[in-house]
């Protein structure tokens, strides 16, 4: 079988609800992206086979097709460039990228950009549900998946409470792993850690264009103190606003190559693909399902936990990665090791390839092997890639 290879991989810094990048149509978002990651490999524009483009809330700005809009913007890719846009929810991108890595390892493609693109600022997230009930036009939930799971209603948030209960957390818990975040972002930031991974924007303010390189999120005065402060989101329960993942505005994309494409482009890879793996599980607690998915993709792979250098566990709320290193035994220490969706924001459908960049990026820097990317789904889904570093 072909092996996949991860030749670059990059994000945009991160933009706040109505911050520095709402004044940028997704569309353009995503092409800045593309443009960036063709120009740092050098590719050949002509020689890629394929954009996969992951974006949840297809709607408004990001409807019609936004990955084959995205390439139509680019000012590096071809109009003959074809492109797709699909929705695992938030593992859109973590898909595209599995998606890539199997076109290229089936033989059937050699060279696939995977991508991702959400403004949560201009394309509010829910969006696209909340229309159809306002106009009449009726809900996801059918009559046969309400007689399955009668008054069930699909919600992260209930998801992440009942992860707080059966894990037994407290909102100390929640609260303490909301401030790590912020601090590993923060000397990430400061250290430059993120600078090989982040695509400058230039924006407009009211001071003239300034090039948007910091992620806007981040909380550089956050204390314990400030975190506790935070109202929780429902009566009796442990989570805030200040320990889920902020929502956010951002466009990432990963070259994925076989082997001939590295020699026939003189290309140098930063890691190959090591295990692809996605599970389904309970669709209510929904987000526990990466613990799961790991105990497969470490089976696969022949590996165990400690095997793994690097962990990137999508911080959709605090519970999801403290019940991961609970189930795995994983190393604290391994985990998220700049920050994550607290600190960082969680651009839905730009996730996946986002948390990839910080990865393979990660583990260059650190001189370390393997790492390991996990995210939580709606619906109970959960996608798991291990990369090896090279």
């Amino acid at each position: 079988m072909t092996i996949a290879y991860i030749v670059d991989a990059v994000r945009t810094a991160g933009g706040r609800r109505g911050g520095k990048l709402a004044g940028v149509h997704p569309v353009d978002l995503a092409a800045k992206s593309l443009d960036a990651l063709v120009e740092r490999t050098g590719v050949d524009p002509a020689r890629i086979d394929d954009v996969i483009m992951g974006c949840v809330t297809q709607a408004g700005e990001q409807s019609m097709h936004v990955g084959r809009n995205a390439v139509l913007a680019s000012k590096r890719l071809p109009q003959s460039t074809p492109a797709v846009t699909i929705d695992r929810q938030c593992g859109s991108s973590q898909q595209a990228i599995q998606f890539a890595a199997q076109a290229v390892m089936s033989g059937t493609q050699d060279v696939v950009i995977a991508s991702g693109v959400e403004s949560m600022s201009r394309v509010p997230m829910g969006s696209n549900l909340t229309f159809h009930m306002k106009e009449g036009l009726g809900t996801y939930k059918s009559p046969g998946l309400e007689e399955k799971f009668p008054g069930v209603t699909w919600s992260q948030f209930i998801g992440a409470e009942m992860i707080v209960e059966k894990h037994g957390f407290t909102k100390d818990d929640l609260d303490r792993f909301a401030l790590g975040s912020h601090r590993k972002a923060i000397a990430a930031t400061e250290s430059g850690a993120f600078e090989r991974e982040i695509v400058p924007i230039e924006i407009e303010t009211p001071d003239g264009p300034q090039m948007h390189t910091v992620d806007e999120g981040i909380r550089f005065d956050a204390t314990l103190e400030s975190i506790a402060g935070v109202k929780l989101l429902s009566e009796g329960g442990a989570i805030t606003a200040a320990t889920a993942s902020q929502i956010c505005d951002g466009s990432s994309a990963a070259l994925i190559v076989s082997e001939k494409v590295l020699k026939e482009q003189g290309l140098t890879p930063l890691a190959r693909i090591a295990n692809l793996t996605v599970t389904a599980g309970d669709p209510v607690i929904m987000l526990e399902e990466p613990l799961f998915a790991t105990d497969r993709a470490l089976r696969r792979a022949g590996m165990t936990i400690d095997d793994i250098d690097l962990y990137e566990v999508n911080e959709a709320f605090a519970p999801v990665p403290l019940a991961w290193l609970k189930h795995t035994g994983a190393d604290p220490e391994r985990l998220n090791v700049n920050g994550g969706a607290i600190a960082l924001g969680h651009p839905l459908g730009a996730s996946g390839t986002k948390l990839m960049a910080t990865l393979v990026h990660a583990l260059k820097a650190r001189g370390k092997k393997y790492g390991l990317q996990t995210m939580c789904e709606g619906g109970g889904v959960a996608n798991v890639t291990i990369v090896e570093a090279l």
